[in-house]
Formats: structure tokens, C-alpha cells, sequence
């Protein structure tokens, strides 16, 4: 195959101890690393190893999962960030915030602290929290309806953005014999009266390497479309199939495109989760030992908590109820879409359902050599489905090692990655520059 001047980005998704849920049965894997600093600094070095773009953690304000039948509970990555600033050195660094259970100005805040310890590597997930479990922790009986907290998603991030542009870069005088130190009239308040939000600004941190992190969002629904088509510079994104990865790229493009915002400079990155083997027949032989550790009730709960219908035991070897229709999901819309569509497609038993969901939840699991899995994501890169891809190890660390060890090498060769790191901030990675402020493009116009 000949080189290409096109490249992937690369995210590693890093989830507590791998993303398959019977991870933590395996043998060799550590019950409680998800909580530990160590396990996630070995897997940030790894990750930077195979000169990823980035890695990404997920998150969410309640304990996600059943503590009978998995270890549950994860460090705030917000915190996890500035600790893994100090032990890499070019890898971007994204965390997962809910806009839904957050303010503005402490967010803004937040990343902007993360983006100067880190010298501009910050990146930030959007998500709008859906689940029960989150609301009734923030004095709620029932999660916010779904176009309701897309609505103050919009307000929030427009907050946390002229928060960002609330100085001017060249606001530093530093006249130590004059005893000026700033020029008060490049730090603006932005008082901002909206909807949801009455922010008076500005923010107290200086303007970050970055200016503001990468924004990043991971809802495919249509409200989750229009908000990453607005917002978003990397959409993490869930599809089975090739054809439907090219259905959501060209929907997703065409709708940055209306947006006013130039298409290409967003980055489309499709989940996968990568059971690799050295042959064909090792592959699948992991992939069914993995399957073979699933806990029914717990994929069951998981799959009722996805869905937003209980899911029972006498349903185990039928096929999946008709649940109506996706507008009417409070919760994952998105995802809702992605597991009736497998279901229906290959006609399979709610069991059957559970063993394909065990590995990402949604997410494509693809079971192969290294050379089929790099021949997979060329496909899709080349058949504008995906502008890179964010990889999703079942097992960790060994997943990740697995995959920048025997996969990222075919990659290069192909060349279809990097060798090295060319760029110095997470926006750089992704092939963006650093916005100004929008007080200093109204004074350059103004100039010109």
C-alpha cells in the first residue's frame, strides 16, 4: 500500500483496568488500579510511547456499575490530569466534565489550570450526564430531559468561552520600577445574563498556552450532533458498521459545514475495542475466554441502565423487546440507537447481545491479527468514515501495550501515523492553532 500525506489521530481511551467488563477476572489484573496513580501513569507513558495524540477518561458524578459484580469508582480526572502533566512530556490530556452538574466559571477555571500545568495539553469532553444516579446526587429525582440539558450545554460552553477570551494575551506590562504590573483594560468582564447562567467574569487565571482546551463531545444523537457540529474540535463517536461510520461522517461534516465552521479541521474518531492476537485463531480464542468470564446479571443491569428499560433474566434467550422509539429515551439516545440496530441487524438473543456489548458497550469490538486490525482502520480512514480512531483496550495495560507495540508500527509503516511528535500543545496534535481572543480580533479589525 503506498504512503498517504493524510494521517491518523490517535486517542487512547483509557477506562479504570480495560474497557471489556470481565477485565478485571482476568488473570494478572489488579483489583484496585483504578485508584491507583502508578496504573495510570504506566498507561500515560505507554500511550506516549506510541506517540498517541491523546488519552481520555471518562466520568461521571455517581457510581457507575454494580460493586457486587465489578470494582467500581474512579479517581475525578481532573485531578488525575496535572499528575500525569508531570511524568509525559507531548501527549494531550482530556477529562470528561458534565455541564448538566457543573458551573461555568469553576470549569472554566479548572482547564484553564490544567492547560498551563500541563503547557498546553488540556482537553475537555463534554457531556451532558444522562442517569438517574447522577441526578438524585445533585438534589433531583429524575435526570433533565434530553433537548433540556443540550440546551444548557450550549449556554454553559458559551460561558466558559468568553471566560477564556477574558484576557488579552498581551495584557502583561511587568514595570517593576513603575510598579505596573497589568493593563487593566486587556482583562474584561464578560457579564454574561443568560438562560441557565448570570456570570460576571473575568476569569481569574491568565490566558492558558492553549487559549482554550480541545473541545471534545461523544453524543451521536441528533442534539448530540448539532452541539458537536457546533462546538466540538473531536467527536468520540459509536458505530458497527463501515457504512454507518461513513452515514454519521458525511451527516457530522455537512452539519459543521452549516455551522459555518470548516469541516475538516474537526476530527472524527470512532470507538474500537482491539482483542489482538498472533494469529487469527489466538484472537478469538482471547475474545472467548473474556466472553466466557461475563456475570449475566451484571450485563443485564448494565444493558436495562443503557437502554432505559428493565432488562430481566427471562429475557436472557429472546430476542430484545420492542422499547418504542429513540426521541422518547431520556437518557443515551445515542446509544440506545447503536445497541437496538445490532440487535435487530443480527438478530440476536439478549444473551448474545450481552457477550457483543461485554467489550465497549456499543462501541465496535474487532478480533484479529495486527495486521487485519490495521487493515480495518485503514478502511475506514480511507473511506471517509473516520478521521482517526479512539482505541478502546479490553484489558489494561496489556491492551494498550498490545496495540502500540504491534499495531501503531504497521500503522507508520503504511504511513498512515506519526513517527514522532512534530507539535508542542493537544491542538497542535489535532492539526489546530491556538484561537485568539475575541477582544483582540475586534481591536485588529479596528487597526486594519
Amino acid at each position: 500500500m503506498g504512503l498517504t500525506t493524510r494521517q491518523f489521530h490517535l486517542n487512547a481511551f483509557l477506562m479504570t483496568i480495560g474497557h471489556h467488563e470481565a477485565a478485571w477476572r482476568a488473570p494478572g489484573s489488579s483489583l484496585t488500579a483504578s485508584w491507583e496513580l502508578a496504573h495510570h501513569v504506566k498507561l500515560a507513558q505507554v500511550a506516549e510511547r506510541g506517540t498517541f495524540d491523546s488519552i481520555f477518561f471518562g466520568d461521571g458524578p455517581a457510581l457507575q456499575g454494580d460493586v457486587r459484580y465489578r470494582p467500581v469508582g474512579r479517581l475525578d480526572p481532573t485531578t488525575l490530569l496535572p499528575a500525569l502533566a508531570l511524568v509525559t512530556q507531548h501527549i494531550g490530556l482530556i477529562a470528561t466534565a458534565s455541564t448538566t452538574y457543573n458551573e461555568p466559571y469553576n470549569l472554566a477555571r479548572r482547564f484553564a489550570s490544567i492547560d498551563h500545568l500541563s503547557g498546553g495539553r488540556a482537553g475537555w469532553n463534554i457531556v451532558t450526564t444522562a442517569g438517574k444516579e447522577a441526578a438524585e446526587n445533585f438534589g433531583l429525582d429524575d435526570v433533565p430531559e434530553h433537548h433540556h440539558r443540550y440546551e444548557r450545554a450550549s449556554e454553559f460552553v458559551d460561558v466558559c468561552q468568553k471566560l477564556w477570551d477574558s484576557w488579552e494575551d498581551d495584557f502583561l506590562i511587568g514595570d517593576k520600577t513603575k510598579g505596573s504590573f497589568a493593563d487593566a483594560s486587556k482583562v474584561h468582564r464578560i457579564d454574561h445574563r443568560g438562560r441557565f447562567f448570570k456570570v460576571k467574569g473575568p476569569l481569574n487565571v491568565p490566558p492558558s498556552p492553549q487559549r482554550q482546551p480541545l473541545l471534545v463531545q461523544a453524543g451521536s444523537s441528533e442534539d448530540g450532533r448539532d452541539f458537536a457540529a457546533r462546538y466540538a474540535e473531536a467527536v468520540f463517536t459509536a458505530q458497527q458498521t463501515l457504512e454507518d461510520g461513513r452515514s454519521f461522517y458525511r451527516d457530522l461534516k455537512q452539519r459543521i459545514t452549516a455551522f459555518g465552521r470548516d469541516a475538516t479541521r474537526v476530527k472524527v474518531l470512532p470507538g474500537i475495542v482491539p482483542v489482538l492476537g498472533g494469529t487469527e485463531a489466538e484472537a478469538l480464542r482471547r475474545e472467548e475466554e473474556l466472553a466466557s468470564l461475563q456475570i449475566p446479571a451484571y450485563g443485564l443491569s448494565q444493558l436495562s441502565s443503557l437502554l432505559g428499560v428493565e432488562i430481566g433474566e427471562d429475557l436472557l434467550d429472546k430476542p430484545l423487546p420492542e422499547l418504542g422509539d429513540v426521541r422518547s429515551v431520556k437518557g443515551h439516545q445515542s446509544r440506545f440507537q447503536v445497541i437496538t440496530e445490532l440487535a435487530r441487524r443480527d438478530q440476536l438473543t439478549v444473551r448474545q447481545l450481552l457477550t457483543r456489548l461485554g467489550g465497549g458497550r456499543g462501541h465496535r469490538t474487532f478480533t484479529g491479527t495486527p495486521e487485519q486490525i490495521a487493515s480495518t482502520l485503514q478502511e475506514w480512514f480511507e473511506s471517509g468514515a473516520a478521521d482517526g480512531f479512539n482505541v478502546m483496550p479490553p484489558l489494561l495495560p496489556s491492551g494498550l501495550e498490545d496495540f502500540v507495540d504491534h499495531v501503531v508500527p504497521i500503522l507508520r509503516q503504511r504511513g498512515l501515523f506519526r513517527t514522532e511528535y512534530t507539535g508542542r500543545t493537544l491542538r497542535e496534535h489535532y492539526g489546530l492553532t491556538r484561537p485568539q481572543s475575541r477582544y483582540s480580533q475586534s481591536a485588529h479589525s479596528r487597526a486594519s
